[in-house]
């Protein structure tokens, strides 16, 4: 029965990171279509095209990822007893806060779509760079379990 535990949080944790990779580059990416979709004129092809794209790294990249990420590793922390330890606290803080940039830029996005322009390109080069900052942290939470 261990083997098979054992087996199954394997297959949780591959599965959990590669989502979690999935979710990272989808957030990485949308920033950047944002920043094109800005310098296109309100009404144009070039706006509708960006538009279009912003959509579909939503519905096949971005949310999906994310509500996988967040099954996998609730499974994860549930089975290897996580819940009790510090540095998973900080992490499920890290993610909340990313799982809360997420429904932001997924917001601003769909402004950008309907024609607004929400950010200025200096902001959203800006929050470009928040996902990198947090995962960055988030995998030294996990790997050196600090606390």
């Amino acid at each position: 029965m261990q083997d098979i535990l054992a087996m199954t949080y394997l297959w949780l944790k591959s599965g959990h990171i590669i989502f979690m990779v999935f979710w990272m580059a989808g957030l990485f990416m949308l920033p950047r279509q944002m920043i094109y979709c800005h310098d296109a004129a309100a009404g144009s092809e070039a706006e509708a095209l960006w538009a279009k794209r912003m959509g579909l790294l939503r519905k096949i990249i971005l949310t999906p990822s994310l509500i996988i990420v967040w099954v996998l590793g609730l499974l994860l922390a549930m089975q290897s007893g996580a819940f009790s330890q510090g540095w998973f606290h900080a992490k499920l803080l890290l993610v909340i806060v990313l799982t809360g940039y997420h429904g932001m830029m997924v917001a601003r996005s769909k402004a950008m779509a309907r024609g607004e322009r929400p950010l200025s390109e200096k902001q959203l080069r800006v929050y470009g760079e928040v996902p990198g900052i947090l995962l960055a942290f988030i995998v030294v939470l996990v790997v050196v379990r600090p606390f």
